[in-house]
This record gives C-alpha cells, structure tokens and sequence, in this order.
C-alpha cells in the first residue's frame, strides 16, 4: 500500500453521515456532533456533500452511492461502513485509493453465531414440522436428530465464523472451517479446507454454515456441483450474502431432494420477490435479514463509530481495518 501522506485532521474534523429515509439517526448524534461538524445526507445528496468531508459514515450500509459520488471526495481521509460486509462500496477506484476503510466487525459476531445455533436445532428437533403439525392439529409423535455429535462445516473463518465455530463446539458439535488457505491445527476450527475444494469436503457436514464476506472468488462458491455433494440429510444455513449462493441450483437441490433444508436469512436479491419459489417450499426456512440484529444493535454502531472516530481525531491507527484487495478485517 502505498505510503500515507495525508495531513492528520483538523481538531474538528467534517463528518457526512450517509442515512436512509426512514431510517433511524444515530442516537448519539449530539454527541458526534460535539467531535465533528457533521451532516446527514440521502443518497442524491451525497455528491456534493462529500467534497468538504473528510469522514464519511456509511450509516445506509447498503447503499453503493459512494461509487457516483467519487470524483467529488477529493478532501476524504476515512470512510466507515455500519456493517461487517463491504461488498457494496468495494468499487475498483476506491479499493485502489489510500483511503482507509473500516467496519462493524464484532458487533453481528454473538447475535449470528446464536442464529446458525438456533437454525441447527430447529432442523434437528423437527421444529418446523411440529409448527406446521400443530397448526393442522395433528399429534404425531417423531424420533429427532441428536445435535451432541453432528458436523458442520463453516464456509468462512472470519471473526463471525469463529464465534460461530466455538458455540457449536460448546453444544458438542464437530467443527471444521473453509478458507482461503488449507491447514491443520487452526485454533478455532482445527482443520480448514481450501475454498476451491468445497465440492470434495462438503459431504462430511450434517450443516453447512455460509458466511464467507462475498467477493469475485466467493460469489456462487456454493454452487450445483457443491450442493450435489452435500449429504441428503443436510441442513444449507446462509447468513453471510445470499450470492454466495447459486440461488437456481439451490432451488433444484431442493425440490430434488439433494439437501434437506436449507434456512435463508439471506438471498440474492432482498426484498425476496413475491414470486420466488422460495417463498413455496416447504423445506425452505426464511428471515428477513435480520440473524446479527438484536435489540440494541443500531446503538451499538453508533458507539462503535464514536470510539474510532475519537481515534481518528487523536492521529491513533483506526480499529477494524478492512484490507481493501480481500474485502475484509485480516486477523491480526
């Protein structure tokens, strides 16, 4: 990376935090405000707005407004994306800029890690099917799954996928991680294969966990020859992007029996359309997006903001650092 020659920022450094209508402000606004000159922009506001800041908060974590509003950051020394994915504002002039990036890592860890949990037990203790027998007012007793012994198979090694990793291993779970390099004796996940060799490992889970940060290699990594090597018993979990998967192929896995299940908290394109044949299948579990959002969690980005922000103004290395050519946090 090329060295950084930026001045450090004035005592009062201006701010653009990018929101959304209807979406709520940071509630420690006053106090952001007693550390920067601040203003609150929409999208198509952007692009004048940034040509004074020199931080920018990606409170609208979702948005890609940044990518047209470029040309016009020419005072930028740091932007901070709300959330731990960065896929949508990783555009090629930027991750090629010196620009550093940080994000929410941390904050999604616990509240995702409970969610894959609680989707392994609902698939193996028939949850689902006791709801829908329920509701039909049938009694009928079942033998279940038991989760004290099963695999799973965690598709990222992320700070996320760790987390993940040791609540499973708490429950008795055996555990292994995929990553970009192979290797023995990782100290959360003790083996982890190689991404490209999905297809070849992907049979030994009982659960396959994606939650790998979405980039070029990881797009459609869980693909058809991948799920048709996945046991027919297996529950599919994403609640990483849903274009880490081949939405079609899924669907035919599906319908074909190939996989058991899977549970979505994400798909390739939110909100789901009324139409998608997702919505229909009954071994199909849905939320809305929603497994890292806790009571609370709004809150907690803005503190986690506040704290990097008081960093920044004091000349501090800045916490969470994306590396810009991965796509996200390194550890260490």
């Amino acid at each position: 990376m090329p060295a950084d020659t930026r001045t450090l920022p004035t005592p009062k450094p201006t701010l653009v935090i990018l929101t959304a209508p209807g979406t709520p402000e940071p509630y420690n606004l006053a106090h952001l405000r007693q550390l920067a000159d601040v203003e609150l922009v929409h999208a198509d506001e952007l692009p004048s707005a940034i040509k004074g800041a020199e931080v920018l908060l990606l409170w609208d974590f979702f948005s890609s407004a940044l990518r047209q509003a470029w040309p016009f950051a020419k005072k930028l020394k740091w932007v901070h994306v709300a959330a731990a994915g960065v896929d949508a504002i990783l555009f090629d002039e930027f991750a090629a800029s010196d620009i550093p990036l940080t994000n929410a890592a941390g904050v999604f860890d616990v509240p995702i890690a409970e969610f894959a949990l609680a989707s392994v037990l609902a698939h193996d203790k028939q949850l689902y099917v006791s709801h829908e027998l329920a509701k039909k007012r049938v009694w009928k007793h079942r033998e279940t799954t038991l989760t004290r012994g099963s695999r799973a198979l965690i598709v990222g090694t992320g700070g996320i996928g760790r987390t993940i990793a040791a609540l499973f291993k708490a429950v008795g779970m055996e555990v292994r991680g995929v990553g970009r390099t192979a290797r023995e004796n990782d100290p959360d996940f003790g083996t982890v294969v190689a991404s490209p060799d999905l297809a070849a490992h992907v049979g030994w889970a009982d659960h396959v966990i994606a939650v790998a940060p979405l980039t070029d290699q990881t797009r459609k990594m869980i693909n058809s020859s991948v799920l048709a090597a996945m046991k027919p018993t297996a529950q599919l979990i994403n609640v990483g992007r849903g274009q880490l998967v081949d939405e079609d192929a899924l669907i035919h896995a599906l319908r074909a029996g190939t996989i058991a299940s899977a549970t979505l908290d994400v798909v390739t394109e939110e909100p789901l359309k009324v139409s998608s044949p997702l919505f229909s299948l009954e071994n199909v579990h849905l939320s809305a997006h929603m497994s890292g959002d806790v009571a609370g969690w709004r809150n907690t980005l803005a503190q986690q903001f506040a704290a990097n922000l008081q960093r920044f103004m004091a000349g501090e290395p800045l916490a969470h650092p994306v590396d810009k050519q991965l796509g996200y946090v390194t550890r260490g």
